[in-house]
């Protein structure tokens, strides 16, 4: 292990706020951040995340327990706001007594954070305009994410450069700012450091670690990919808010728009509510992802990636990975 003296400095905000060595967050991949890859980033000195998604209060319960055995050191849980029994998964979190939680997936709804931080935790927040940043920590927020349209998964329409030199400037000084999307080697890590970030998250770089339990297939889909491959999915109707999702194009792309269509018609028919329908395709991604992750059906399932995929060409253990990305930001910072 190397101390990466210029690294860690720029890191020292994020490292004191997550208490981990690195300031390097794995990002909420669900089906892929469970409990070996989550305990595998936490132990290499980065922090690793439990995606709960979909995830029932019980089985929330179990994958925190389960992690626990397998590392001693800091983890958050992500939970989606939008999640039907949000404050039931807020419930176990404080039964587990887990440190930080990050809220994902739109505006945190009322009385979530302040039932997050009555237990102790930290309050990671996500936003995409800096209106909306400051409201959220003033709001209790205690760290941010910006993450940008390059990241896997639910996307928003700006990139990561320009989302940092929007939001850096205005909230480094006062807030821990974490940078996202696109990630993929450690001279960009140095570059958010600089600009006044505390730390990042990588999702897409550790997908294919040794310790991700998704299915090889899916990892040799990352491996043979570029990043033009990893597209966005289109809205095919307005009046449903549908998130952009970023993933490696296959049938799965041409079975969500599909999916829409039909949620469509339930909206039209009265059969659904537009909660209710925003559910439904939060519930086709999960089933999606768990084919390509867990199932290995790499034509149909959903391959979401970012669009530093490209720079993913191995299987190589979470420490390596950490350890060259700290590499990389230490030999930039040390030619600056």
């Amino acid at each position: 292990m190397t101390d990466f003296a210029r690294t860690s400095r720029l890191m020292q905000r994020g490292t004191d706020f997550l208490g981990c060595k690195y300031s390097i967050l794995c990002g909420a991949m669900s089906w892929v951040s469970e409990r070996n890859l989550v305990s595998a980033i936490s132990n290499a000195g980065g922090f690793g995340v439990i995606a709960c998604g979909a995830m029932t209060p019980d089985l929330l319960d179990n994958e925190i327990a389960e992690t626990r055995k397998l590392t001693d050191k800091p983890f958050g849980v992500n939970l989606i706001t939008m999640h039907p029994q949000l404050f039931d998964l807020i419930a176990v979190c404080k039964k587990h007594g887990v440190s930080h939680v990050v809220l994902a997936g739109g505006i945190p709804p009322k009385g979530s954070v302040e039932a997050i931080k009555e237990f102790g935790a930290k309050v990671i927040v996500f936003a995409p305009t800096l209106a909306l940043a400051k409201k959220l920590l003033r709001s209790g927020g205690d760290a941010l994410v910006i993450e940008g349209m390059e990241a896997g998964g639910h996307i928003g329409p700006v990139s990561t450069s320009v989302l940092a030199q929007e939001f850096l400037p205005e909230l480094s000084e006062d807030y821990v700012v974490f940078v996202a999307g696109g990630i993929g080697r450690g001279e960009a890590i140095a570059s958010y450091l600089e600009m006044g970030a505390c730390g990042v998250q990588l999702g897409t770089r550790f997908a294919c670690a040794e310790e991700s339990i998704a299915h090889p297939d899916f990892k040799k889909a990352f491996f043979r990919a570029k990043a033009r491959d990893a597209e966005t999915s289109v809205q095919v109707d307005p009046r449903l808010p549908v998130i952009p999702v970023r993933a490696l194009k296959n049938k799965g792309t041409e079975e969500f728009t599909r999916k829409q269509i039909e949620v469509a018609g339930m909206l039209d028919r009265d059969e659904v509510d537009m909660g209710e329908a925003q559910l439904e395709i939060e519930h086709f991604w999960a089933g999606a992802l768990r084919r390509a992750v867990i199932d290995g059906d790499v034509d149909n399932g959903s391959l979401m990636a970012g669009q530093s995929v490209g720079m993913v060409k191995e299987g190589e253990p979470v420490a390596d990975i950490i350890q060259a990305l700290m590499a990389q930001s230490e030999a930039a910072l040390t030619r600056r």
